[in-house]
């Protein structure tokens, strides 16, 4: 009863993070317009570029605006989850919640989870949207079919950036700062993700190494399925893959934040900022 009764509390935490997400709306329209500035741009670099460097995916040579297009995608999805997860505490600290949020009788798991369930459930609609939108712009090619199982894999992909999330929350709960680190790490992870280029352009010492990342291990996995329309086949592999490093980083990041909370309790600075 009381695990339906925490549940029930999630869709209040989704109408309060809506009303202020539509209070925002310049900022919604300024971030749309810095992706398409993006995306124009990597479209003119793309006609630089050699088609034949490019990788075959399902046996069908993906141009660079389809290769590209699905990496813009999912690192959308990992700054939008991440940021999101690790500022949502750091934000009611900043307007003097925190500690009333606490003191209700809702436990800290919900608190997090609720923070970042609106971007949960919209993120698989804002990466169909983006990628269909330049499908039709730009006259790519994806597959139908491949949409199920990249939502399949993205699903999966989630726990590894809540984990990720976390354990910045937790740095940032502690010493009251932490985007800049934050962003630089998230931009690490990227580049090593093979998201702008391929993995087969690096060093191959380097490359071994990057494709176990697990956004490399996303990314590819969409790609087989939009690009190559190789169905659910490859992705067991990709899945299994995933899991691993996505109950680590979630294990790790509810310890780190649940340490980071008890520590800021137990000095009486939690609502410090």
């Amino acid at each position: 009863m009381t695990a339906f009764a925490e549940l029930a509390k999630l869709p209040a935490f989704m109408r309060r993070d809506m009303r202020i997400a539509l209070s925002y709306r310049l900022a919604a329209i300024g971030g749309l317009i810095a992706v398409a500035a993006n995306v124009l741009v990597l479209s003119l670099v793309g006609k630089l570029v050699d088609p034949a460097r490019l990788p075959e995916y399902g046996g069908s040579r993906a141009s660079y605006m389809e290769f590209v297009v699905i990496g813009i995608a999912v690192s959308l999805i990992v700054i939008a989850l991440v940021t999101q997860v690790a500022t949502a505490i750091r934000n009611e600290q900043l307007i003097g919640t925190l500690e009333s949020l606490l003191c209700t009788p809702t436990k800290v798991g919900t608190i997090q989870a609720g923070s970042a369930a609106l971007m949960v459930l919209t993120i698989p609609l804002r990466t169909a949207l983006y990628i269909a939108v330049l499908a039709v712009v730009f006259g790519l090619r994806f597959h139908a079919d491949g949409i199920l199982p990249g939502v399949v894999v993205i699903i999966a992909f989630v726990p590894f950036l809540w984990g990720l999330g976390l354990i910045a929350a937790g740095v940032i709960l502690t010493v009251r700062r932490g985007v800049g680190a934050l962003t630089l790490a998230i931009t690490g992870l990227g580049l090593g993700s093979g998201a702008l280029f391929p993995l087969s352009l690096l060093p191959h010492w380097l490359a071994r190494i990057a494709a176990e990342n697990p956004l490399a291990i996303t990314i590819n996995a969409l790609r087989e399925s939009l690009i190559g329309g190789t169905g659910w086949s490859p992705i067991g592999a990709d899945l299994l893959k995933l899991t691993v490093p996505a109950l680590l980083a979630l294990g790790a990041g509810m310890m780190a934040f649940r340490f980071s909370l008890a520590r800021e309790r137990r000095k009486g600075t939690l609502g410090l900022y």
